[in-house]
């Protein structure tokens, strides 16, 4: 990755080794092009972008203010992740708005979308405007999940209408589920109004509410209260039933277990609209991972069994799973360096989202990539479908499916350090973005 000699005054802007470039033309040197909507899907091309747009696609004597040219480069439309935690505003010791968006631009995204549980909660048009307006000046495009309910607490509808018009992109109470069929029944029936998906994690609280890991003999030798795979699969199910009811859009996240994936290929053969999402984490861990009590793997939903792993892993290669959603929850030392009981839910996970797919599930056909990374995120949740093509506005990801790169704190962009992967050689390498006209480049 090279700018370009004698290039006119160059503007760098170096964060923790990464470098958000503005230039006026941009050249990406014999990249294959991932986009079964391009006219120009698997091919290997040049590809100009000159003041945000697509200018040219094909080999080319062209100069640019900057030049991408690293072997077997890929080339695909903006991925987006459609489930992450930046906690911000009101725990910006743990994350904020700009070192999320600089771990999300390293790992390849150029939309994310926000879950509304920081401090206030995301339930009104305020926090939603405050997401929307610091999102213009970084280098992705944040998307904020407006709460279902005021405060998150499942008691009472928020302002839904308010912050759909401000530019909240879906409705959740993100960490918490909401436990009331009748106050979801109400939620569905008004974000079909507005067109608007619901997401939810399944989980009902009642069935265990103190567990800490899957329920099963591990736990037990462990010594760890278990949450039993049936809490989340009673709760899918109820969901299904009442998104058929109301005919509204429906996307479980933190899909886990085996079953719960059944029942979700089920209701969509039925026709109903529900989509899901799984966790690069619950694609390569499993509760045998918890045997050193490693706080970085307690996560919600749990880890669960290897059958329940490979069930997920079969979904992402059938298209049962829809998109991905990394559940980024950074949390800060004293929350995780502690004991396995008192430690905080949640992983680190942009950077290493493709990584982890790729060593999971070997050999996925690079539109299966394109898709799951991309475009059906965007088809569910309404966002503009970018299109590798001239004179379309450049919103791309660049990565390498077969690189070699270790994830380490010195490339960490986030502002915690809660990862299990730090010091482990990975194989699938995400080296940028361009996005808003500008290049946003890791340094791996």
């Amino acid at each position: 990755m090279h700018p370009v000699a004698g290039s006119l005054s160059l503007v760098y802007i170096h964060i923790q080794n990464c470098y958000l470039r503005f230039f006026m033309d941009i050249l990406v040197r014999q990249a294959r092009i991932i986009d079964p909507a391009s006219p120009h899907h698997l091919q290997r091309a040049d590809i100009l972008i000159s003041n945000g747009r697509i200018a040219t696609i094909g080999d080319t004597n062209a100069q640019a203010d900057t030049v991408v040219d690293e072997p077997d480069t890929c080339i695909s439309p903006g991925w987006v992740d459609v489930f992450a935690h930046f906690c911000d505003p009101g725990q910006e010791f743990r994350e904020t708005l700009g070192t999320g968006a600089d771990a999300a631009a390293a790992g390849g995204f150029t939309d994310v979308f926000l879950i509304p549980n920081t401090i206030p909660v995301v339930h009104s048009k305020a926090p939603v405007e405050y997401v929307v307006q610091k999102s213009g000046s970084l280098p992705v495009t944040l998307h904020p999940i407006g709460a279902v309910t005021k405060l998150a607490e499942g008691k009472e509808l928020s302002e839904m209408y308010d912050m759909s018009a401000s530019g909240a992109a879906a409705f959740s109470d993100g960490l918490q589920s909401i436990q009331s069929p009748g106050l979801l029944l109400k939620a569905l029936q008004y974000l079909k109004a507005v067109d608007k998906t619901l997401i939810q994690l399944p989980d009902d609280r009642s069935i265990s509410p103190g567990g800490l890991m899957n329920e099963g003999v591990l736990s037990t030798r462990l010594g760890l209260p278990g949450r039993p795979a049936i809490a989340e699969e009673l709760m899918i199910a109820r969901d299904i039933e009442l998104a058929a009811y109301t005919g509204s859009k429906l996307h479980i996240t933190g899909v886990s277990t085996a079953r719960s994936l059944e029942l979700i290929r089920s209701a969509k053969k039925a026709g109903i609209a529900v989509s899901c999402s799984v966790t690069p984490a619950h694609l390569w861990f499993t509760e045998e991972d918890l045997k050193d009590y490693d706080t970085n793997l307690k996560l919600n939903p749990p880890l669960r069994s290897a059958a329940d792993r490979d069930a997920l892993r079969q979904g992402i290669l059938d298209g049962t799973v829809d998109c991905l959603a990394t559940h980024h929850q950074p949390h800060d030392t004293d929350h995780k360096v502690v004991e396995f009981e008192t430690a905080g839910m949640g992983m680190m996970a942009l950077q290493t989202a493709l990584a982890v797919v790729m060593m999971a599930v070997p050999g996925l056909p690079p539109e299966r990539i394109e898709a799951l990374f991309s475009r059906n995120a965007r088809t569910l949740f309404n966002l503009p479908q970018p299109t590798i093509a001239v004179g379309r506005e450049a919103s791309l990801t660049l990565f390498n499916q077969t690189a070699s790169w270790t994830f380490s704190k010195e490339v960490n962009r986030s502002r915690s350090a809660n990862s299990p992967f730090f010091g482990k050689e990975m194989t699938g390498k995400p080296i940028g973005i361009i996005h808003k006209g500008r290049v946003f480049l890791s340094t791996y």
